[in-house]
């Protein structure tokens, strides 16, 4: 019985070590690598520029096309629910050039889809939002992308036309 009480006392004392938030390393407001085997996304303070949607917020570096983009603290980011031409294909240079024009150098929100959070191709997949606009609705407004709805999605395209 002795030797259950001390055993007792060492779990208890090392889970409640294990909770301990003190001496964290981990900064809460930087942003951490998305994980596909959970919807849990870093959390931060949005920025000017975003929206009140967005989760994480970042620096766009790069525009790959007119459907990805890289942001600081994210990494790769593949606009969710929504299509672009290809390179070499009508209309891939329009759509490049407004996402160029709306993204680069600036920061955007981000909403990322808690359904799914990445692709096959480990991008995160999310809502895009700069001055409080989402350029996935933007870009099938304005023609420059189709629908792309592959369930599961917590977003629906269609409502966006």
């Amino acid at each position: 019985m002795k030797y259950l009480l001390i055993i007792i006392c060492i779990m208890v004392l090392a889970v409640s070590g294990c909770t301990s938030h003190e001496g964290n390393p981990v900064n809460n407001s930087s942003f951490s690598s998305l994980n596909n085997s959970t919807t849990s996304v870093p959390s931060t303070t949005t920025s000017t520029g975003s929206s009140d949607h967005a989760e994480v917020s970042g620096k766009c570096y790069k525009v790959v096309d007119g459907d990805t983009i890289d942001v600081e603290g994210v990494g790769r980011v593949r606009f969710v629910g929504v299509n672009t031409p290809e390179k070499g294909q009508a209309g891939y240079q329009t759509a490049k050039d407004y996402v160029t024009r709306m993204c680069l150098g600036k920061t955007v929100g981000l909403d990322i889809d808690n359904t799914k959070n990445k692709d096959k191709y480990d991008r995160a997949l999310a809502v895009v939002y700069v001055d409080g606009v989402n350029l996935n609705q933007e870009l099938l407004k304005k023609g420059y992308a189709e629908v792309m709805y592959i369930p599961p999605s917590e977003f629906n395209p269609y409502s966006w036309l």
